[in-house]
């Protein structure tokens, strides 16, 4: 047999040779972790000849977990066709091929347990979901329904309304069932959630936990949370059920474990250790524990996720040495994707995390060209920008299609400017991970408030919305006004709607919500000529109350959609800059403009668009990271907790790591907000951070601001006294500053320590920024 490893580097090697016991392996971005976990299920059953059944690999992708599959079955097809054939596989014939992975499948992969936390699961309660005693004492059988989220939400959403009367806005069914998710993931049951939550409002929602438990159960159904969440709690209740699955994989590897919530951590601690405690289990001769990931890419803590799982490791699992002595750590630093000046500027951002592993990525290519940094005006300017590029590049690099480049970005609304542009240059592409701006369900809601305003015909429209949010008007009170418009030879349904006394008659006890509708229409229809159609989306959004149900709901995916139904209002703004006519009826034709893709060809190579958070695990040739200014990235929310800034950065690096040839990053000196005309954008903090011989600007902004961080800031740091803001006791909360852009303001936040601080400063009317004291023309007020 041929050495099969030796197209690894050293440190690929050390970990896939690794044998028995627990490993980490730190896989910095583009350094072959997918080649590792591959190349060392195959080194288990090559070199140890372990049965192929006792091994369990987890990924966090069906995805993922597909590529695993073809990767191992071409290896292992490779190893035969040498060792048949004295050829490698890809020489032989293409029947020849098929046969050899065929026979591969049905000996090796097809025994192997490869896939998601969930499907695994799934797998083994079908086995043994009847052994398990739910505190309530409800049962399940092996015949189970998976209840997709859109179930799950009906089923609480039955429970709150319906069996518990509760009032939906204080008790909003998407926030109820996020929290029922969210105990699930840390491992509580109803009764350890209402100990975790002791007040009304967690008693509340644990008991509504409770039924809903009971309501699955009674569907012989579980939801996504359950398939990982049960088996847990199986393992913990029975022993010989945990010992059978402990002795059947005695080696386990886990992918992407930065990404781990607490759930998943204790179902493969309980399997690698039979629910010893960690610090008591030692039997490691004939088992090992290998995961795989990189804390500075842990990005999804509004998932649960946990990525101090990982950064614990080496205390549960490992030997607890420092990284140059210890034996179950291995760091794998080599970068075979982006060009050494992209790597450097990854490199340098990350560094200001606190919360991380020490790794540098280390090139394996080319210099490179430099990082760009353009400074837009605005965020059209920003999006003429990057097309513009997009075409150039396009049509001067031969090698280059559509295909790829990438535009990545912090929030989903941000898609809107780049897509009416492409749109207008005829560059197909494709929304990564979400629906493109004029398909998301909340501005095709709003979208159709505005057309029935507009076309109170449109009776598609109109019911679409009248109900949303809700108003208490039914299936069975929308039959009856069918049946009465066809009745009366298919008169529109607003004929009916807006007439009090057929209304009143039809609805019954329900029309009060639906005159309240017919009335908020009304009341647009006659500002038609007089409004312009921004004024009538911002009044439709306040008197409808669709602002205020997301804002109610609280989730996040709820905010989310405000900040597309806020940018839909301002791409009306735009629009009646843009164009004499600012009528609403001018903007709904644009729209629908916008929103016809019918000319676009499945399987054209596109252009992709997508948040950041999507970008994970991807990779494109040109990049465009957009967007890069205070309160949109790093995001508002962020602002004020240090931890959440560290996981802003980790997601900015996410982005950095995505580009393999060029990367381009663009901010905007102004951008418009929901509700103002504009308001001046400060850079992003993240921008301060990048090492200026490796960017070039079209601004000198970000230059500057980087070389601040290496000379002004030792230079300041020399002449500080009492006062300068050198270090963080030169400031205290609620001290008053001067800033010459932004006037009198109020320290409500200091980051950092010693003398690498940064001030949060609310300032009146421009809301809350975050700025360094040493790079920033900053006094405290007399």
């Amino acid at each position: 047999m041929t050495d099969f490893l030796n197209h690894l580097n050293p440190s690929q090697r050390r970990a896939v040779e690794h044998f028995c016991g627990p490993l980490l392996v730190v896989a910095g971005a583009g350094s072959g972790k997918t080649r590792a976990l591959t190349y060392r299920i195959a080194n288990l059953v090559l070199t140890h000849r372990i049965d192929p059944e006792s091994i369990l690999a987890v990924t966090f992708t069906n995805k993922a977990a597909k590529e695993m599959k073809e990767r191992i079955e071409t290896l292992f097809a490779d190893q035969e066709a040498r060792a048949k054939h004295g050829k490698a596989l890809s020489a032989l014939p293409e029947y020849q091929q098929i046969k050899l992975k065929s026979h591969v499948y049905k000996s090796l992969t097809k025994q192997l347990w490869i896939g998601t936390f969930h499907a695994l699961c799934s797998r083994i309660l079908r086995f043994d979901i009847e052994k398990y005693q739910d505190p309530g004492g409800y049962r399940w059988s092996r015949t189970f329904s998976i209840f997709d989220e859109s179930d799950a939400q009906s089923l609480v959403k039955a429970i709150v309304v319906q069996e518990l009367n509760l009032d939906d806005k204080k008790f909003n069914p998407r926030s109820v069932r996020y929290a029922i998710s969210n105990a699930k993931n840390q491992n509580l049951t109803p009764d350890e959630f209402e100990k975790d939550q002791p007040n009304y409002r967690g008693r509340v929602i644990g008991d509504v936990y409770r039924r809903y438990q009971k309501a699955l159960a009674a569907n012989n159904a579980l939801d996504f949370d359950d398939l990982i969440w049960i088996p847990v709690q199986l393992f913990k209740q029975n022993e010989q059920v945990l010992a059978y699955w402990h002795k059947r994989f005695r080696h386990i590897l886990v992918d992407e474990y930065q990404d781990t919530n607490r759930t998943q951590y204790d179902l493969i601690r309980l399997l690698a250790t039979n629910g010893e405690p960690i610090d008591q289990f030692n039997d490691w001769s004939h088992r090992s524990v290998f995961v795989v990931g990189d804390a500075d890419q842990s990005i999804y803590s509004f998932r649960a996720a946990d990525f101090t799982i990982l950064m614990n490791f080496q205390d549960d699992f490992g030997d607890s040495l420092p990284d140059d002595d210890t034996r179950s750590m291995v760091k794998l630093e080599e970068n075979y994707r982006s060009t050494s000046n992209i790597l450097e500027v990854a490199n340098h951002l990350i560094e200001n995390n606190t919360e991380r592993i020490d790794k540098v990525l280390r090139p394996t290519r080319g210099e490179g060209d430099a990082i760009f940094c353009y400074r837009a005006d605005d965020e059209t300017a920003e999006a003429d920008f990057v097309v513009s590029q997009i075409r150039n590049l396009e049509l001067q690099n031969p090698e280059l299609s559509w295909r790829d480049f990438a535009i990545l970005y912090r929030t989903n609304a941000q898609s809107r400017a780049f897509e009416e542009l492409l749109m207008r240059y005829s560059i197909p592409y494709q929304v990564v991970g979400g629906l493109r701006f004029y398909d998301r369900r909340e501005i095709k809601d709003v979208l159709a408030y505005l057309r029935g305003i507009a076309n109170p015909a449109d009776t598609v429209s109109l019911k679409r919305v009248i109900n949303v949010p809700r108003r208490g008007i039914g299936r069975s009170t929308l039959e009856k006004f069918d049946q009465a418009a066809q009745t009366l030879g298919n008169v529109p349904l607003w004929e009916i709607l807006s007439d009090e006394t057929s209304a009143k008659t039809l609805a019954g006890r329900s029309s009060k919500g639906v005159l309240e509708f017919a009335s908020l229409i009304q009341k647009y229809r006659e500002r038609l000529d007089d409004a312009k159609g921004s004024e009538i989306i911002q009044g439709v959004l306040e008197d409808s109350g669709y602002i205020t149900a997301l804002k109610v709901e609280g989730t996040d995916e709820a905010l989310d959609r405000i900040a597309n139904v806020q940018e839909l209002y301002n791409a009306a703004l735009q629009f009646e800059e843009e164009n004499e006519d600012s009528s609403l009826i001018a903007f709904l034709a644009n729209a629908s403009l916008a929103s016809d893709l019918d000319n676009m060809k499945e399987g054209q190579e596109k252009v992709s668009l997508m948040t950041l958070h999507s970008s994970k695990g991807l990779e494109f040739p040109v990049v465009f990271l957009v967007g890069l200014e205070q309160g949109l990235f790093p995001n508002f929310r962020s602002l004020e907790d240090p931890a959440a800034i560290e996981e802003e950065r980790r997601l900015c690096y996410v982005g950095i790591t995505r580009a393999k040839e060029r990367l381009f990053i663009s901010h905007a000196r102004s951008r418009r907000l929901y509700g103002n005309n504009r308001e001046a954008a400060t850079p992003s903090l993240f921008l301060a951070e990048l090492p200026s011989e490796y960017v070039n600007t079209n601004s000198g902004l970000p230059q500057r601001m980087a070389t601040s961080i290496r000379e002004v800031r030792q230079k300041k740091e020399k002449e500080a006294g009492p006062g300068s803001g050198a270090h963080e006791f030169d400031w205290n909360v609620g001290d008053q500053v001067v800033h010459t852009a932004y006037g009198t303001g109020e320290v409500t936040h200091i980051f950092g320590a010693g003398n690498k601080i940064c001030l949060a400063i609310k300032f009146p009317g421009m809301g809350r920024k975050i700025i360094d004291p040493k790079i920033s023309a900053l006094q405290r007020a007399q």
